[in-house]
């Protein structure tokens, strides 16, 4: 009869190891405000992970006129890590209330997030939405094995070094229209369900494909690549658009690459 209760406890532990901790988003935004550094694995985080109003937010300086747009700044100084967490409500690095009301936004107003340290997404769920749009990354990001429920908005990010979104899952769009990859992106495995758009996008350091799945429409119109551009098995099972898409400063079409990665 001793045995029973170590053996009720050998059954339940994979399942209390398996199972994600709640954590209140206020709770990590408190961390972040106060400069500490966040780390969290097998979390579910409950509610809005706001980062477009830290406590050390600034107007960013520039002309003001009565219909220039004013430019909010909030600094993420401290290094994120999060492995294998739920997001269950919005994560936002990128908030312009006039895209939330009807009512034309007289205050012209738009918040955007700058990330200081190294921030690590990876094997998490995004359930809403995840605005990252006109953020900056000052060291290395990286969603590796992480799933976008909703649009993954990165349009306009600026990266400064490492990009790893290795083996993510976009169920919706994936929007990384204009954006400027300064080392080698590394998008291995990853799957798009639906539109992935690169179009303007500038790999300065190559990109690695290879292995991903292109589900819907794919969009690399006026694309420049320098360096290598990785697609050996990549599957593309929509239509795609590499019009005026550049391999070295020379056109170059989705074939040729597929060539060259042979």
């Amino acid at each position: 009869m001793k045995k029973l209760p170590i053996l009720l406890v050998l059954l339940v532990l994979p399942l209390l190891t398996w199972a994600q901790t709640k954590v209140n988003a206020s709770e990590i935004l408190a961390k972040i405000n106060n400069g500490e550094a966040v780390t969290y694995k097998n979390a579910e985080i409950v509610g809005d992970l706001d980062l477009t109003k830290l406590k050390n937010m600034k107007l960013k300086e520039g002309k003001e006129s009565k219909y220039e747009t004013k430019e909010y700044i909030s600094t993420v100084t401290s290094p994120l890590t999060f492995e294998n967490c739920t997001f269950k409500g919005d994560v936002l690095a990128y908030f312009n209330p006039e895209a939330t009301t009807i009512v034309f936004n007289s205050k012209n107003e738009v918040y955007n997030t700058h990330f200081a340290k190294d921030v690590r997404f990876e094997n998490c769920t995004f359930e809403e939405a995840s605005a990252f749009k006109y953020a900056e990354f000052k060291q290395g990001a990286s969603f590796a094995g992480s799933r976008f429920s909703e649009e993954a908005n990165f349009k306009y990010t600026k990266f400064s070094k490492s990009v790893n979104f290795s083996k993510a899952l976009f169920r919706n769009d994936a929007n990384f229209k204009y954006v400027d990859f300064p080392v080698m992106a590394n998008f291995r495995g990853a799957d798009f369900g639906d539109e992935a758009n690169f179009k303007y996008a500038k790999f300065l350091k190559g990109a690695d494909f290879s292995q991903a799945d292109f589900n819907s429409f794919t969009d690399f119109k006026y694309a420049k690549i320098s360096d290598s551009f990785r697609i050996n098995g990549a599957s593309f099972k929509g239509s795609q658009d590499f019009k005026y898409t550049k391999l070295d400063n020379k056109a170059v079409s989705l074939s040729a690459l597929q060539s060259m990665s042979k």
